[in-house]
């Protein structure tokens, strides 16, 4: 990605899943090389959302000058770990 605009956590599985399935479809990479690294990819989508989500909340809330990354991160547990 060349511009400066970062890059979101789908954006960056859905690359990190075309590569992979480019790299397994040319024979590449093996059928549990490309298991491993899908699974590995959504684990590594998950934390950067996380992370990603937890920075938007700290950005978005005006109401404080700084938000502890525990309130951040306690925002995120509330909001998207408890509705699985």
């Amino acid at each position: 990605m060349t511009n400066n605009k970062q890059q979101t956590a789908v954006q960056w599985y859905a690359e990190k899943l075309y590569d992979l399935e480019m790299a397994y479809n040319q024979g590449v990479i093996k059928t549990n090389t490309y298991i491993k690294g899908k699974r590995e990819a959504v684990e590594q989508a998950k934390e950067m959302e996380k992370d990603q989500m937890i920075q938007a909340w700290k950005k978005g809330d005006g109401q404080f000058d700084k938000v502890s990354d525990k309130m951040s991160l306690e925002y995120y547990k509330k909001e998207y770990e408890g509705k699985k």
